[in-house]
């Protein structure tokens, strides 16, 4: 897969979720199979999510870095994904990869989701 394919399928992701009101998206090709995208997803209920992913895709989907963060309308936070390298103290299993669930303070162990899991758990969130 190239690059341009991977950011295609993004942006056909967000395009077909129906819980999208509007987004915005840049995209830096870092070269055939490397790059950087970052977003902004209005849903209807007006909550808002931030997205980037640092990512190579020439043998399989590897993002070297990424954070989704969830947002109520008044900018609380809901959750975040990420793989920064900033809670090694916590010990957690799935380290560096965690969520924020509820509060910056409140960390817990996640796997790493993708865009499709996040829009996913989002869907559950405002039904």
């Amino acid at each position: 897969m190239l690059i341009e394919d991977y950011f295609m399928q993004i942006q056909f992701l967000i395009q077909s979720s129906e819980i999208v009101e509007s987004y915005q998206i840049e995209e830096d090709k870092r070269g055939l199979y490397e790059g950087f995208i970052k977003g902004k997803i209005n849903f209807k209920d007006n909550s808002l999510l931030h997205f980037r992913e640092f990512v190579y895709v020439e043998i399989s989907i590897d993002r070297k870095m990424y954070t989704y963060q969830y947002m109520d309308e008044q900018n609380n936070l809901i959750f975040r994904y990420d793989n920064t390298e900033h809670h090694r103290k916590l010990n957690l299993p799935t380290f560096p990869h965690h969520k924020h669930d509820g509060n910056e303070n409140n960390v817990i162990q996640s796997n790493a989701p993708f865009l499709a899991e996040v829009l996913k758990e989002i869907k559950e969130i405002l039904r």
